[in-house]
C-alpha cells in the first residue's frame, strides 16, 4: 500500500509531466523518467529510450502542433498513477504517411504512469479508441470537392501503411519492462 507522501510525490511528477508535454519542454518531460518509455496500446507501438521518445514527440507535434490535455480524473494504484483526460489538437501536419486533414479532435484517453518503488517512473502506457480519433480527423475532409476526395484517398492510404507497420510487444503486468537497450528489469 502506498503512503500519502508517495502518492503526493508521484502525482506531482505526473502533473509536471503533463504540463511540460503541453509546453513542449522535452528535456523536462524526459527528466521524469530514469529511462523514457511510452507504450501506445491501440497502435501496438513502443517508444523506448531518449532518441525514440524524442522522435515520437517530434512526429506527433509536427502532425498536431497544438496538442494539449484536459484532465478528467487522476487515481492512484499501488504501482501507478492512472489518468483519464481528453487529448485535443488539430491535424495540421503529416503523421508519418498520413497527410494533414485540418481536422480538430477531442479524444478521451487513459494513461497509466507505471512506477517502480516510490518515485521511479518506468513508463507511460496509453489507451484510447482509435476510431474516435479517425472519425474526427476524416470528418474534416470536404467530400464534395475533388480535392477532398483525393485527400481522403491519400489519408486512407497513409493509415493503411501505418496499419501494416511492424507491431511492438507491450508486456503484460507480470512481464519485465525493458529499461534500456537489451536490458530487462524485474
Amino acid at each position: 500500500m502506498t503512503t500519502a507522501e508517495v502518492r503526493a510525490v508521484r502525482e506531482k511528477l505526473v502533473l509536471d509531466h503533463f504540463h511540460d508535454e503541453v509546453e513542449q519542454q522535452w528535456d523536462d518531460v524526459l527528466s521524469t523518467f530514469p529511462h523514457p518509455r511510452y507504450e501506445i496500446v491501440p497502435t501496438q507501438t513502443v517508444h523506448d529510450g531518449d532518441a525514440a521518445v524524442r522522435g515520437y514527440y517530434d512526429e506527433t507535434r509536427r502532425a498536431f502542433p497544438n496538442q494539449r490535455h484536459e484532465m478528467i480524473a487522476l487515481r492512484h494504484a499501488d504501482d501507478a498513477v492512472i489518468t483519464e483526460f481528453y487529448l485535443l489538437g488539430t491535424h495540421l501536419g503529416p503523421l508519418g504517411p498520413v497527410p494533414a486533414t485540418g481536422g480538430a479532435f477531442k479524444v478521451r484517453m487513459t494513461a497509466y504512469f507505471v512506477f517502480r518503488g516510490d518515485d521511479e517512473l518506468v513508463c507511460e502506457r496509453i489507451y484510447f479508441d482509435q476510431l474516435s480519433l479517425l472519425r474526427q480527423l476524416l470528418g474534416a475532409i470536404n467530400l464534395k470537392s475533388p480535392k477532398g476526395i483525393i485527400l481522403l484517398l491519400k489519408v486512407l492510404r497513409g493509415f493503411g501503411r501505418l496499419s501494416r507497420a511492424p507491431k511492438d510487444v507491450i508486456p503484460d503486468g507480470d512481464e519485465p519492462t525493458v529499461a534500456g537497450p537489451g536490458v530487462l528489469r524485474e
